[in-house]
């Protein structure tokens, strides 16, 4: 049997995300699969690095919590875009969390959608969907 939580019990553990990660954080877009884990060296190619809102993420409602405010940066970088790492502020080598990435528009949906997956340099890279969802929401 799974276990299951209530509204508040799975709201509080995604906020949680957000306070253990800081401020405006990084994220890294980056070519390839994802690591295994987080605890992973990185793989593929950096391809854009964005400094994410101080208030990165909305407040969870119903178990789900999605991306706050405009992020966009300017590519580094060229590739095809496959997976993301965000870090905390000021720890570019950590992992605080990974997914992958799908141009916006296909389905299914990934983690994390991107405007255009196709990158090259100085093209300006956006965010367009980021949602992350509780269990049992």
């Amino acid at each position: 049997m799974a276990l299951q939580f209530s509204v508040g019990v799975r709201n509080k553990r995604g906020n949680a995300i957000e306070t253990e990660i800081g401020t405006a954080p990084t994220l890294q877009i980056r070519s390839g699969n994802k690591p295994a884990a987080c605890l992973t060296a990185d793989s593929g190619s950096l391809l854009c690095t964005i400094t994410l809102p101080s208030d990165w993420y909305s407040a969870f409602a119903a178990g789900v919590g999605t991306k706050s405010g405009t992020w966009s940066g300017v590519a580094t970088g060229a590739g095809t875009a496959g997976h993301f790492r965000i870090r905390k502020a000021g720890s570019p080598d950590s992992c605080e969390m990974q997914g992958n990435i799908t141009p916006a528009s296909s389905s299914p949906t990934a983690e994390m959608e991107i405007d255009n997956a196709s990158i090259a340099i100085s093209q300006t890279v956006t965010v367009t969907l980021f949602t992350i969802t509780e269990g049992n929401a």
